[in-house]
């Protein structure tokens, strides 16, 4: 039987990720999963495809706030309590509003990145997923959950003739014990207390060359270029699924896997 071998949460969009044990799986996703954003001063999202740098940054959400810090630059905490100015926000042609106010990380993070930028912060998020309207989001690309299995890991590492880290395709929930690719024909699953729905599949980009510990990309452009020729429909390459969570609950690693469509 299939089981949840690991879920991830990456509080601040594009930073490091962390691996949880066990969560409360609420319909937005995993607790402050992408609750901030680094954006330019408009609101427009920026994310590691234009700054791979993003991802060595350590960010540790708890209950009242966010504390970065990067290799060789310190560190800040921003309270929850300081984002109390609404702020627009831009996500992947979706506009909504979000909140500013901690002038201190936007400094620290304006300095780490080498251009004025801004920490915005969900709160309560106002954004819902296209075409699933009752879906809440956060400032992930367009769905608050993406599902890889280790399998289809390790077959796209065959193809390749090396390694890849799973953590450089940022998946939330990592499913062991189903053949590669068997979660492209999945709908939905049970896992723990909680129902997720599939979506659809997602699509990848050149930030999955970016190496998740140094922010270097890898000069012979993989995995995009393997994932190119192996894994491309509709135009789009695409590894994993997105998903909505249909029915929350507690999720944790080592759950089994019950498929129910």
């Amino acid at each position: 039987m299939p089981t949840l071998s690991a879920l991830y949460r990456y509080p601040l969009k594009s930073a490091h990720g962390h691996a949880l044990n066990v969560a409360e799986l609420a319909e937005v996703g995993l607790p402050d999963d992408r609750a901030w954003m680094v954006a330019e001063p408009s609101g427009r999202f920026v994310t590691g495809r234009e700054l791979p740098q993003l991802v060595t940054i350590q960010a540790e959400a708890d209950d009242t706030g966010l504390a970065l810090s990067a290799p060789g630059h310190g560190q800040v905490y921003a309270p929850r309590a300081v984002f109390s100015q609404g702020h627009p926000a831009h996500v992947w042609g979706t506009d909504f509003g979000a909140w500013h106010g901690a002038d201190e990380a936007d400094a620290w993070l304006s300095a780490f990145l080498g251009r004025p930028v801004r920490l915005l912060y969900t709160g309560e998020t106002q954004r819902r997923v296209k075409h699933f309207p009752d879906a809440p989001v956060s400032f992930a690309d367009g769905y608050p959950l993406l599902v890889i299995g280790s399998a289809s890991l390790a077959q796209l590492s065959a193809w390749a003739g090396q390694p890849f880290e799973m953590a450089r395709f940022r998946p939330n929930l990592v499913i062991d014990g189903a053949d590669a690719f068997a979660e492209d024909g999945w709908t939905r699953i049970q896992v723990g207390e909680a129902v997720v729905r599939f979506a659809k599949p997602c699509g990848r980009c050149v930030f999955t060359t970016v190496d998740p510990e140094t922010g270097v990309k890898s000069r012979d452009q993989e995995p995009i270029r393997t994932l190119a020729r192996h894994r491309k429909r509709d135009g789009e390459v695409v590894f994993g699924m997105n998903a909505i969570v249909e029915k929350p609950g507690r999720i944790a690693a080592g759950d089994p896997i019950t498929l129910l469509e």
